[in-house]
Order: C-alpha cells, then structure tokens, then sequence
C-alpha cells in the first residue's frame, strides 16, 4: 500500500513538473539546489539560514510567488515575513533612512501629557483647541496618541474638589489659657478656610450656648455667613448656638469624637496662636487676654505670610514696588513680632 502511494505521489508530481513552464523549473531547481546547501552546512535536525539565504529564498518568492510549495527548510509564512522585511528595508534605502512621518518633538509630547494630566475632564479635541490657540500646529489624532490615559474614568480630584467648596467653609474650636491667678479662660476661634482668615476671638470663662450664639452674630454680620461650619462636640455649639446657626442658614458640621485631624486649619491656627503668642506671655484676667489676642490677630491676618496663600497675608497685601529707602521696623504683638516695610516713594 505504501509502494503505491510513493509511485502516486512521484506520477503527480512528474505531471505537475511537465505542465510547468522552462522558467518555473529552472526557479525551482535554484531553491532546492540552495536547500541542499543549507543542511550541508548547517548541523544535523537544525537548519541555520543566514541573511544571504534569507535574501535569496525571498527573492525567488518574489520572481515566483508559488515556490514556496518547494521550500521546506523553514515555512511559507517565514519566507513571506522575509519578504516583507525586504520590503520595508527597500523602501527605508529609497527615502534616505528615514521612514515614516517625522517624530513630534519632546517638548510638545510633554506638554501634551502635563496638560492631560492638570485637566482629566478634557478629551483630545479640548487639548486639540488649547495647542491651536498657543499657535502649535499638531493634528487631534497626535495629541490623543500622546495624552496620558487615566486608569479609571476622568474625575476630579479631591484637591479641585476642596477648591470649589472652600469659600463656603468655616471652621471653630476652643482652647485653654491659664491666668495669672491660675483661672483657666476658654478662647473660641472661628477661621475662614479659604483665606485663612481669623474672621472672630473670643475669651469667656464660661462658654455656654448662648454666649457661643452671640459670638456667630459677631463673626458673620449681615450676609457674610458660611454655608457650612465645623466644629467638634463641645456642648456650646448645641441648644440655642445650633438654633442661631440654622437661622442664618449655616449648617453645622460635627467632627467625630477625638478625630482633631477633621479640624485641622483651625487646630493648626490655634497652634500658632500658642506657640507664637500665649506661651509667651502671662494674661492678667479675661480683658488682658482678649487684647492680646486681638493684637495678634490683627498681626495674622494683615502681616504674617502663609505657604499654602503663596506667601501672603490672609487680607492681600501688595508687594512694595519702592526698592530705595530705608527699611522701618513696625513691632506687632508689643514687640514680640515685627512687620517690615519701605516708606513709599
């Protein structure tokens, strides 16, 4: 059974061989001739084509596309791969070296990404329309390939989302100052967050509610209260202090149990009042108290810098212009600060 399909196969293939044309047998003798050439050079099992044999079994595909029904060193898809990369190698040769479109520079890519990753609500016709308008001439699809890829899709951060509500943020807390005579005095402190402004001090040596109510009169007079104020659970901001608030439409936001950190610009203003004025100073009674801390509240809000304010003052000062003159020194807190300026020209 095996003899006969050996002289089937060998029939086939002498009538195959005799309908083929001079050209294609002659073609076809070249790739098996150049077959043999390999395994003789190459170890037993293993073929091993060089660029050269690469090159010449791709170029006998191209002249004759069906020899590949020769080739049995390697598979018809390789030599075709073969021909491909002879392909794109021919035409790198013809266009100088350089194939392809021109790179986009590195500056551009950078700002393509810096101006994704700022903005993760924009898609690429916005980033498309913002690079027109500073004059930089790049298609849409260029900046949608260079713009970063958010993981998850585009919302705003909690930074940006803390920036739009901080004007309708207010915070307030107590702290303790002992007198003189040992008497302890309680200070309230109502911040606003978004200059970080002392908007109102107060000192009572008995803070109840309705003492607690007056001083929100005091801090926000006319039309000028929160939408929100935080506080912890101290029993002055309920009964008739939690009534006042919801009067003056202010909601009152209640941080949890020892969680001070839910409070931190006004514990961090109450830590600067005492590291750079209370424990510094011995108050006589409540009064005394009270006009020390206005001075420096004074001194806070008008002359001492913040980082997180670019370092300026809550209430904006201008920079001074005038660089000749003499410097005057203003003492601030009775001298335990100084304010520092140049008389204008």
């Amino acid at each position: 059974m095996a003899a006969m399909l050996d002289l089937i196969r060998t029939l086939s293939t002498a009538v195959v061989s005799f309908l083929k044309t001079r050209a294609a047998l002659q073609l076809e003798n070249v790739a098996l001739r150049h077959q043999l050439v390999i395994a003789r050079r190459s170890a037993p099992k293993r073929w091993r084509p060089t660029r050269l044999d690469r090159l010449i079994l791709a170029s006998l595909f191209r002249l004759w596309p069906r020899i590949v029904g020769s080739i049995l060193v390697v598979r018809p898809k390789t030599v075709i791969g073969w021909h491909q990369q002879g392909f794109r190698l021919f035409w790198r040769c013809k266009c100088g070296g350089k194939g392809g479109r021109p790179k986009v520079p590195e500056e551009l890519r950078d700002l393509i990404r810096a101006m994704s990753r700022a903005n993760p609500l924009w898609g690429a016709p916005r980033v498309h329309g913002e690079l027109l308008k500073l004059g930089i001439e790049v298609s849409q699809s260029t900046v949608a390939t260079y713009m970063v890829k958010p993981p998850h899709p585009p919302d705003q951060t909690w930074t940006t989302f803390l920036r739009n509500h901080v004007h309708q943020l207010a915070s307030t807390d107590f702290f303790v100052v002992p007198t003189l005579k040992f008497q302890l005095l309680y200070v309230m402190v109502v911040l606003d967050h978004a200059r970080r402004r002392i908007l109102h001090i107060a000192v009572t040596a008995n803070p109840t509610a309705e003492w607690a109510a007056q001083q929100l009169r005091e801090a926000f007079p006319w039309n000028t209260a929160p939408r929100f104020l935080i506080h912890d659970g101290h029993g002055s901001f309920k009964g008739e202090c939690a009534a006042r608030a919801k009067v003056m439409g202010i909601g009152m936001l209640r941080i949890a149990p020892a969680s001070p950190w839910q409070n931190a610009y006004v514990e961090r203003v109450i830590g600067s009042i005492r590291r750079e004025c209370t424990d510094h100073m011995i108050a006589v009674d409540d009064l005394h108290l009270t006009k020390i801390l206005r001075s420096y509240v004074t001194y806070y809000n008008g002359s001492r810098t913040h980082l997180s304010l670019g370092k300026n003052t809550p209430l904006p000062q201008p920079a001074n212009t005038n660089t000749y003159g003499p410097i005057i020194v203003i003492p601030e807190v009775g001298g335990l600060h100084h304010r520092y300026e140049r008389p204008a020209a």
